[in-house]
């Protein structure tokens, strides 16, 4: 699958194709829905599917905040790809583009570089200048440039499926429900780095300390099953282990970090310094909770662990 940073990447000699656009953040079952449609557009028309995605998120630019990220650029294409796109051309996001009209954002994007024959978006695509460009906007353009339009409902299974929903899930912990409508685990990933090593060398269970970027959606405080792995697995060797996965601030010992730590179980010699991990949270054990002593905060996390193995299928 080809990645192309930009619009000026696409190769001059690039032909027609059909063209699905959005951020697509956390490619959930929803944008699935619309990859579906474009690639059947594909099909009918013998053309190779281009998606055009952001980044960085249009609020950061727009409204100087930015949600948090089920899915980081890279995690996203490979997704893309994995649902059909055969190129990923990945637009920055600025004030200049926020600028345009739609008109200019179709002549320079989809028509003047990526040769558009259909175009596929979500039914509640808004684009150009202060999102006065929709739909309708879009599928007159078109006739105007020689393009069809789909405007399709990010639905699946009869459910509408936003990214909205399912970060709103994750906050709450609902991992499994987020599962549900990701149509696969939701992962963090990131470079494992030093702690307070207080898992090894005080309670047994040793962690590995995810470095994660500031803007990643991360599940609400608690102790998950999942699995930890390898970003890029090692040949002859193993690179996924079944986890117990806890976030939050560690507040037996009057934590202020908000960190992701995960344990693989029954393994503790695993040295995993400085390498690029991901985690995939499976379902919510239970919330952060304050132990009294040490011995209390063990307890809890053998009964943890055990609880692990049943969600996992170990026994």
């Amino acid at each position: 699958m080809r990645r192309w940073d930009g619009p000026e990447d696409v190769p001059s000699d690039w032909g027609r194709s059909v063209v699905a656009v959005g951020v697509f953040d956390g490619v959930h079952r929803g944008h699935q829905t619309l990859l579906e449609t474009a690639v059947g557009r594909g099909r009918e028309l013998g053309l190779p599917v281009v998606v055009v995605t952001f980044d960085p998120h249009p609020e950061a630019v727009v409204r100087g905040t930015v949600p948090p990220m089920l899915t980081q650029v890279d995690r996203r294409i490979e997704l893309l790809g994995s649902h059909g796109a055969e190129a990923v051309c990945v637009v920055p996001f600025t004030r200049d583009l926020s600028a345009l009209s739609p008109e200019e954002f179709v002549q320079r994007i989809l028509v003047g570089r990526l040769h558009a024959a259909a175009v596929v978006v979500g039914e509640d695509f808004r684009f150009g200048h202060r999102a006065s460009g929709d739909v309708g906007v879009l599928a007159k353009l078109g006739e105007v440039h020689g393009f069809t339009t789909d405007g399709v409902p990010l639905v699946a299974d009869g459910e509408t499926i936003t990214s909205t929903r399912v970060r709103g899930l994750l906050l709450d912990g609902a991992v499994a429900e987020a599962t549900r409508l990701l149509g696969r685990a939701h992962r963090v990933e990131g470079t494992v780095v030093h702690g307070a090593a207080r898992g090894r060398d005080l309670l047994g269970f040793p962690t590995a300390n995810m470095d994660l970027p500031p803007d990643t959606a991360v599940p609400g405080d608690g102790v998950y099953a999942g699995w930890l792995s390898r970003s890029e697995p090692l040949e002859d060797q193993e690179s996924r282990w079944p986890a117990a996965i806890s976030v939050g601030t560690n507040p037996t010992f009057d934590g202020a970090l908000r960190t992701v730590e995960a344990y693989a179980l029954d393994r503790d010699d695993l040295e995993l310094y400085g390498v690029r991990m991901t985690v995939d949270f499976t379902e919510r054990i239970r919330g952060q909770e304050r132990f009294d002593d040490i011995g209390e905060l063990i307890a809890a996390m053998r009964r943890d662990v055990g609880k692990c193995r049943t969600v996992l299928g170990l026994g």
